[in-house]
């Protein structure tokens, strides 16, 4: 008779993290407010106010923005809030640089909020590979939270893992 296969990892104290988990939702769109600007350069208060008056800020409701200028411009910090307090009624949040720093911003919050009650005494697996823009900064927050709780830090798959963090007996 053969001997019965046991799926040790299943039955494990064994907790993976995967931050594809909290990905939020929403479409992530770049502002970019060159073409405001006379002749990709210089803002015209003037100008620039009637660039925010005549766009169409409902394209951005439920979205993810992030607020940059690809020309060589200066852009004063007013001309920022100018345009954020024209996205508060639509946008779910607003940022100042890529779609990266977005990213970033996002995950902090919700790492920030990620109750780690789950982790406490437990070897804990931060899953690697994600299909979704997860930022290399949102790992390091993630490993400097569950570490204070963990028992181990791992990262990778149950299968195939890299030890980061083992805590002293």
């Amino acid at each position: 008779m053969a001997e019965e296969i046991i799926n040790r990892i299943a039955n494990s104290k064994l907790v993976t993290v995967d931050l594809e988990d909290y990905y939020p939702k929403g479409k992530r769109v770049v502002l970019d407010i060159k073409d405001w600007l006379f002749h990709e350069i210089i803002l015209k208060e003037k100008d620039f106010r009637a660039h925010l008056t005549n766009h169409d800020w409902q394209q951005y409701q439920d979205c993810y923005v992030a607020l940059s200028c690809s020309s060589d411009a200066i852009i004063p910090s007013w001309a920022y809030l100018l345009i954020t307090s024209n996205l508060v009624p639509f946008a779910k949040e607003t940022v100042v640089g890529s779609l990266e720093l977005l990213e970033t911003v996002l995950f902090t919050d919700i790492i920030n909020k990620l109750d780690t009650t789950d982790f406490i005494l437990k070897p804990v697996i931060i899953k690697g590979c994600a299909s979704k823009p997860i930022p290399p900064t949102a790992y390091i927050q993630l490993i400097q939270k569950i570490q204070l709780v963990a028992k181990t830090v791992m990262f990778g798959e149950a299968c195939s893992t890299v030890p980061l963090y083992k805590a002293k007996k």
